[in-house]
C-alpha cells in the first residue's frame, strides 16, 4: 500500500470543506492508496505523470512517486484555476 504525502495546499483546502464533502474526499484518497489507477482516473495534458479523479463537487490531483502517493492540489470540479495553480507548483 502506497503513503499519502499530501501538500499544505491540499490539507488546508480539506480542512475547510463541510462534514459531508470531507468525508467524500478523505475517502476518495484513502481508496487511491489502495489502488492509485481507479478507472475514473484521467491523466493530466501536458503534466507528465499527473492525474486526476473526481469525488463529488471536488477533483482531486495526484501522481504516484515510488511508493508515495503525491496530492498536491484539490479544488472545485469545473474550476480551471486548480490546474493554473498546479502549473504554478510544478
Amino acid at each position: 500500500m502506497l503513503k499519502l504525502d499530501l501538500s499544505r495546499a491540499a490539507g488546508d483546502f480539506i480542512a475547510g470543506l463541510p462534514g459531508k464533502q470531507f468525508k467524500q474526499v478523505v475517502s476518495a484518497m484513502l481508496s487511491l492508496l489502495k489502488n492509485p489507477q481507479p478507472h475514473d482516473a484521467r491523466p493530466l495534458s501536458g503534466m507528465a505523470g499527473y492525474f486526476r479523479v473526481d469525488s463529488g463537487e471536488y477533483r482531486i490531483v495526484f501522481r504516484v512517486v515510488d511508493d508515495l502517493l503525491r496530492v498536491p492540489l484539490i479544488g472545485k470540479r469545473n474550476d480551471d484555476e486548480v490546474y493554473r495553480r498546479l502549473g504554478r507548483k510544478i
